[in-house]
């Protein structure tokens, strides 16, 4: 993922349920399987750090007296 591109959680999301799927193929080697998962872990890695700037944000509008029905 290019640091000049705005991250996109949906895009991300896609990625890796493609990589689960490939690595649940058949032919999948070992080295495959340990650089597939790598690359899993640092899209989830990357939205959770996206996820918590969202809460932050609305922890922010919260304490600034803005009240927001998020259900």
């Amino acid at each position: 993922m290019g640091e000049d591109k705005k991250f996109s959680i949906e895009e991300a999301f896609k990625k890796i349920d493609k990589t689960i799927q490939e690595m649940e193929a058949e032919d999948v080697t070992l080295e495959q399987s340990f650089s597939l998962y790598k690359e899993g872990m640092e899209l989830i890695e990357q939205c959770s750090k996206e996820i918590d700037i969202v809460e932050k944000k609305v922890i922010e509008l919260s304490e600034s007296g803005e009240t927001h029905d998020f259900t």
